[in-house]
């Protein structure tokens, strides 16, 4: 039995939707059910399941505290959720003899490399956010060997807010929208962020893999796409981050090389542009 955490956000939704259509037996929780911040709570939950005759074969970790300024003043349940939280779940797992998978983030590197960065590269992340899901990555790979860390970037899907949405709000209220052009990664659907993660679970992988879609883009570039795409009339203008003061600092260039994941599956992942795009039609049919 797969078990997932952290359901209700982007990425936990579109496992759900993919699980179903594929008929594969889950158990969705979410924050309401399992609190993965406690070790009681994960004990307990966990031996529920057992009392019930069940075992899991997979643990799918979607729960992460990803309010990149906030973190830097809410260190402690930032830490707790994306470090602490899923080294737990890893030793649960170890216990089960379950397969593990946790998501990290572009963050955990400086983005002063000037190219696309390889699982191997060292990570120096710049803020606290970045810090703590290092650490993740490091504390699960050390206490279970049957654990795969991915890796993705600026994620975007119609279960939670996100940059998209918050583009979209902005641009209802405005005439002119200034969005940075300083800052450069690659947006990724969290329906092709799960579809292209069960293609990895099913060749049995494990360690640290890139998973985002194609391409790369800056904010600036990311927004103009979405706002051409939905017809608004407004003028877009670039800025630079230190136009902002936000509490945490961005990595400039964080986009993540998929060669890796790309090769094993022998497939091409979709460039961001096409996320947007199917993105925007599941929009619409969800109104």
């Amino acid at each position: 039995m797969i078990i997932i955490t952290g359901a209700k956000g982007q990425l936990g939704h579109d496992f759900q939707k993919i699980f179903t259509n594929l008929q594969i037996p889950f158990i969705a929780t979410d924050f309401d059910e399992l609190d993965i911040t406690s070790k009681k709570a994960l004990s307990d939950f966990f031996t529920s399941l057992q009392n019930r005759g069940i075992t899991p074969s997979h643990i799918i970790n979607c729960g992460a505290y990803n309010n990149v300024d906030k973190a830097e003043s809410d260190c402690e349940l930032c830490y707790n959720l994306n470090c602490e939280a899923p080294k737990n779940l890893a030793l649960i797992a170890k216990e089960y003899g379950a397969k593990f998978t946790t998501y990290s983030s572009d963050f955990v590197f400086d983005g002063e490399k000037g190219t696309s960065y390889i699982e191997s590269d060292t990570t120096s992340p710049v803020s606290f956010y970045g810090k703590s899901k290092a650490d993740g990555e490091k504390a699960v790979l050390d206490c279970y060997d049957k654990s795969l860390v991915i890796r993705t970037s600026w994620v975007f899907g119609v279960a939670n807010k996100n940059f998209n949405t918050q583009v979209m709000g902005w641009a209802k209220d405005k005439e002119t929208l200034s969005i940075v052009d300083d800052q450069h990664s690659t947006p990724t659907y969290s329906y092709d962020l799960a579809y292209y993660s069960h293609l990895l679970f099913e060749k049995n992988q494990f360690g640290i893999f890139h998973l985002t879609n194609s391409g790369v883009a800056s904010k600036y570039d990311q927004a103009a796409y979405l706002l051409k795409k939905i017809n608004w009339g407004g003028t877009l203008t670039k800025a630079k981050s230190s136009d902002f003061s936000l509490p945490a600092k961005r990595p400039p260039f964080s986009k993540l090389s998929t060669d890796k994941i790309e090769s094993l599956l022998g497939l091409k992942i979709p460039p961001w542009e096409d996320g947007i795009d199917r993105y925007l039609t599941e929009i619409k049919k969800e109104q």
